[in-house]
């Protein structure tokens, strides 16, 4: 394993990469989360088998926050850093598995010629820039989702969000409410304002008509987005022909069910590669 700090045009990014020579898959963390909940990949057999690369985003984790908070903590910010990240790490083109936030950076990498060869998505509502879009793709007013654009949290709220976004029945470890305490709030302010402003692509047309492979993996038991939505769009090329639904499971299923999520995602990672 190794561990990594890269100066960049937007922050000084915490990286942590697996040892093996295989194809590279990079994993991306959601709002106010960080690189470690990728735990159990990291400790699975996937780290041997492909270069796992996770890493902060600005704001995030071991990260500084950003230089430049108005273009750093926006959609297109982030995925502009994650393409000059994996071109640093000599990683490109890349499978990509993005968590929430993660898979809207996916998404947006997409649009960026020879980065991505292959993009999972899990807890994420491909949507356009319109309130009625958020509303259509999410549970927009859930009071977990409010806090998703919220500068301050209180303690309370910290420990809420960290439960909700991981699993209310999955094993929690206290680095997961760290994680959130340390975010920094600018970043959830301007994140969401920022992509309601127009500002990027419209990520339910990428969705619906990326040519490279594509797959959905969700859990049944979405707190965030509606799986109703997300399955009743007309994808052009969805693996597998269908959104994978995992029983029993929330927001994150790579960490509320690593053994099952990692079998899915090996499975996924091996078609990119032999395609």
């Amino acid at each position: 394993m190794q561990e990594l700090t890269l100066t960049m045009k937007y922050a000084t990014v915490a990286c942590r990469l697996s040892d093996s020579s295989g194809p590279s898959v990079l994993l991306i963390h959601g709002n106010s989360s960080c690189k470690e909940v990728f735990k159990h990949q990291f400790a699975s057999p996937l780290a041997e088998k492909y270069r796992l690369i996770g890493f902060d985003l600005p704001g995030h984790g071991e990260s500084s926050n950003a230089f430049d908070p108005t273009n750093a903590y926006t959609v297109p910010g982030f995925a502009d850093l994650a393409c000059k990240l994996i071109e640093e790490l000599n990683a490109n083109p890349v499978v990509v598995f993005g968590w929430s936030l993660g898979g809207h950076i996916g998404l947006e990498m997409t649009t960026r010629p020879n980065e991505v060869r292959g993009l999972m998505i899990s807890g994420t509502a491909p949507m356009g820039h319109s309130v009625k879009d958020f509303a259509d793709g999410m549970y927009w007013d859930s009071p977990h989702m409010q806090l998703t654009s919220k500068k301050e949290f209180t303690p309370e709220e910290v420990e809420r969000y960290a439960r909700h976004t991981c699993g209310v029945n999955a094993p929690f470890e206290p680095f997961l409410r760290d994680a959130v305490a340390r975010a920094d709030g600018r970043f959830r302010e301007t994140f969401v304002s920022d992509y309601l402003a127009g500002r990027g692509s419209d990520h339910r047309t990428v969705a619906e008509t990326l040519t490279i492979p594509f797959a959905i993996v969700n859990g049944a038991d979405e707190p965030f987005v509606r799986n109703d939505y997300i399955a009743s769009l007309p994808y052009r090329g969805l693996w597998e022909r269908k959104v994978h639904l995992m029983p029993g499971v929330g927001h994150a299923p790579f960490w509320e069910a690593p053994e099952a999520f990692n079998g899915i995602l090996e499975r996924f990672v091996d078609d990119v590669v032999s395609g």
